[in-house]
């Protein structure tokens, strides 16, 4: 096949390609728009109010701006690409999509874990948070998170912007993605697909392993336990698993089978975890939490005299 010069710009088609776009791109933005506020109305309680300056919330923090950048990634050249008609992207602004979304994915998914672990300390040792989650070990798992996110974006985007590509240059997607563009590639992939499986099992499964564990030793501990408190707590943890199991989900379909990728089917599933869970998250974070939902009642509170004054 013929191969194109790699300084040529890619071409992304978008999400959808029928008569009902217009809509669907107004119903996508307006989610984009709503997880933005939601989660930057969560970074600014959580940095407003001192109560709430502990190790979980400090995740939530972290969470919060992974999602907000995540989302910026993503739609702004979603957007522009719907507005003004040009759907082009540079190689190089390519690279910088692929490595920035990988980096806040990846950190997604250790945060998932870190705050999975957070939830079993509450309920199975709630006498004990203050030691098995000391501020040292959430500092620890903050700069995991973006480290081992860094360290899988930098590869990947690499990696498959390092192969010569076919003349055939449009990408059936609405972002850069490293299986969307391995499709076009006209060299031998197999081992960057092999060495992609790997990334995928340590960014994905391990910490899914890990999330799994903690919510099973949380359901081993209610089912033994006749507290209220604790069937609360246990069923804002299912409502976190939800989450985790979309994100997951989503994820494990598109990386963990390269080769087999269908990209009509993929591209909406891509969706789920770049722009749906970042609107689901603070709403389940906070909206079911006490302390935040009182702490922005208080902030309405101060808004509303504010305005009377």
């Amino acid at each position: 096949m013929e191969k194109r010069n790699s300084t040529l710009d890619f071409i992304l088609l978008g999400l959808f390609k029928h008569s009902f776009y217009l809509f669907f791109f107004i119903v996508m933005l307006t989610i984009a728009i709503s997880s933005l506020m939601g989660n930057a109305l969560m970074i600014l309680l959580i940095h407003g109010d001192h109560w709430l300056h502990t190790p979980m919330y400090s995740l939530l923090s972290q969470f919060s701006l992974m999602d907000m950048m995540l989302v910026f990634t993503i739609v702004p050249k979603m957007a522009s690409g719907f507005l003004t008609g040009k759907k082009s992207i540079s190689p190089a602004d390519c690279r910088l999509q692929i490595f920035a979304f990988l980096t806040l994915g990846g950190g997604v998914c250790f945060l998932f874990a870190a705050m999975s672990y957070d939830c079993y300390v509450a309920v199975c040792h709630p006498l004990r948070y203050n030691i098995l989650k000391s501020w040292q070990l959430c500092l620890r798992m903050i700069v995991g998170s973006w480290f081992l996110g860094a360290a899988d974006g930098l590869m990947q985007s690499v990696a498959t912007l390092s192969f010569p590509f076919c003349s055939a240059y449009e990408i059936d997607h609405f972002f850069c993605e490293a299986p969307s563009l391995v499709r076009l590639a006209c060299a031998d992939t197999s081992i960057f697909e092999n060495v992609m499986y790997i990334c995928c099992v340590l960014m994905l499964l391990v910490p899914l392993s890990l999330i799994l564990t903690s919510y099973g030793l949380i359901l081993a501990a209610v089912l033994h336990m006749r507290s209220t408190k604790l069937k609360k707590s246990f069923a804002t943890c299912l409502s976190h698993l939800a989450v985790v199991g979309l994100f997951y989900g989503a994820a494990i379909f598109i990386y963990m089978r390269p080769k087999s990728y269908r990209a009509n089917h993929d591209k909406v599933v891509s969706a789920f975890y770049t722009i749906f869970t970042p609107v689901l998250n603070p709403l389940i974070y906070s909206l079911r939490n006490n302390e935040v939902k009182g702490d922005f009642k208080r902030w309405l509170g101060k808004c509303t005299n504010l305005k009377v004054q």
